[in-house]
């Protein structure tokens, strides 16, 4: 009797924080309606914090932080937003406005096409949604499979083996681009400088010469995380040095 009191109070006070957190919602988008702009991003945060991860949590917090004129969050969080939902027009429309307020307009190197392709087509769906695809299209190739191999008719054959081929094709390109989707949720090497100047340095301290000087908003790579301190950095044009850890935020 005491166990099941337990388990239905823990169940209330669940249901309870689930209430006070769509509540919260409500209340940040609200103020974000009424152009209080700071109140809406502590209550965005505090969304974040209790309830996890949410591109439309971040594209919102995005757009409070843009309005309080601190580009460098807004860079961030639609950068998160992004991360969690690269499909999404309105978010990366949002992140490449706020980047164009930053002070440095970083020209990332060419690529060769197919590579721009390849990173384009994998960008278009999150990683939840390439993994449906690729449960629904293996049912398919089961199915079509079933076709060719207990079809009596020969049209009926042909179609599901060369239908069971595509559906094959596409389980297994769904599967690697939800695999590398979740490797860049998991292992996340970008960055954004948070500081209004940083010199990058030769070697990780002080006295190391200053290559270049970047400025709040720019997004950075993690080529070496090995130290507590120093952050070896890489730029999208390739030029590469050492920052401060306290100087960027991982997105």
């Amino acid at each position: 009797m005491k166990k099941l009191s337990f388990v239905l109070i823990l169940l209330a006070a669940t249901f309870v924080q689930v209430a006070n957190a769509a509540a919260t919602k409500e209340e940040a988008d609200a103020a974000y309606q009424k152009n209080n702009f700071s109140e809406a991003v502590g209550m965005y945060e505090e969304i974040l914090n209790t309830q996890g991860e949410s591109a439309a949590i971040y594209y919102n917090l995005g757009n409070a932080y843009y309005k309080s004129k601190n580009i460098a969050k807004a860079v961030l969080n639609y950068e998160r937003a992004l991360l969690l939902n690269p499909g999404d027009s309105d978010i990366r429309f949002n992140l490449e406005m706020a980047r164009s307020k930053t002070v440095d307009q970083i020209t990332p190197t060419a690529e060769v096409f197919i590579v721009t392709w390849y990173k384009s087509l994998v960008n278009t769906m999150s990683e939840r949604s390439w993994s449906f695809i690729g449960i629904f299209s293996f049912i398919l190739c089961l199915i079509t499979l079933s076709f060719y191999i207990f079809g009596k008719q020969l049209w009926l054959r042909k179609t599901g083996f060369v239908a069971a081929i595509v559906m094959l094709v596409i389980t297994i390109g769904s599967n690697v681009f939800a695999g590398q989707q979740k490797d860049e949720l998991v292992n996340r090497t970008g960055a954004i400088i948070m500081e209004p100047s940083v010199a990058v340095k030769s070697t990780p301290n002080e006295s190391g010469t200053d290559l270049f000087v970047l400025h709040e908003g720019t997004k950075v790579y993690i080529d070496d995380n090995s130290m507590k301190e120093w952050k070896e950095i890489r730029l999208e044009d390739g030029n590469v040095g050492w920052v401060k850890a306290s100087s960027i935020e991982v997105i």
